[in-house]
């Protein structure tokens, strides 16, 4: 069983930066947060590793103030360094079981995947939570492959007790049909980082998992 409540996967909101909007990480995730997300997951892939620790850090303190959880993407020593709540793994980072053992068995992880052979292979070697992805065709992330599908999610769901997070491509608008199909959780990133109102468009997605529920 996961170490985490599968009520705290609500809505996962995984920041960028948009310059064109003048947005930094931090603005993102303080809109989040106003907004009802539960989980902010840091991503970056240019940030060198001193810029990355400051923007954890900031984050880490807006969400302790918020009482929501703190991921980082793929970096367990900047997560570790931030005291941040977990990592996030890809199938090119860190193995899961390393990552386990530097970090301990109070720490989360998460693990991408992209097939039922992946799920099992990082629910055996101790994930906490599963990021299934790309869901459907989505602009923000530009290392995933093609679009993997609402049945995959289902299959995965149903081979696994691990909360399923759902990533790529979700809106508003298909999110329903997401939740339908299994999944615990939501991971957004244009989804709010470029929405014109980013609370309110965390908010709208709080609320529509938090109906499906009911």
């Amino acid at each position: 069983m996961s170490r985490i409540s599968r009520n705290l996967y609500g809505l996962h909101v995984i920041t960028c930066e948009v310059p064109a909007n003048g947005r930094t990480h931090a603005d993102v995730a303080r809109a989040a947060l106003a907004g009802g997300a539960t989980i902010i997951q840091l991503r970056d892939k240019t940030a060198s590793t001193r810029q990355l620790l400051e923007i954890a850090q900031s984050i880490r303190q807006l969400t302790r103030q918020a009482k929501a959880l703190f991921i980082v993407n793929d970096r367990l020593d900047v997560a570790l360094a931030a005291e941040a709540d977990g990592v996030h793994v890809g199938q090119d980072d860190l193995p899961v079981e390393i990552a386990r053992k530097i970090a301990g068995g109070n720490f989360i992880i998460g693990a991408s995947a992209t097939s039922l052979e992946e799920a099992h292979r990082a629910a055996a070697a101790g994930a906490d939570y599963l990021g299934i992805g790309t869901i459907f065709p989505t602009g923000s992330k530009s290392d995933v492959g093609p679009a993997l599908g609402l049945e995959l999610l289902g299959q995965i769901k149903q081979a696994t007790n691990l909360p399923v997070i759902a990533i790529g491509g979700i809106t508003a608008d298909n999110a329903p049909s997401v939740l339908e199909a299994g999944a615990d959780g939501l991971a957004v990133i244009s989804a709010i980082s470029s929405a014109p109102d980013m609370v309110a468009a965390t908010r709208n997605l709080v609320t529509l998992i938090e109906k499906f529920r009911a």
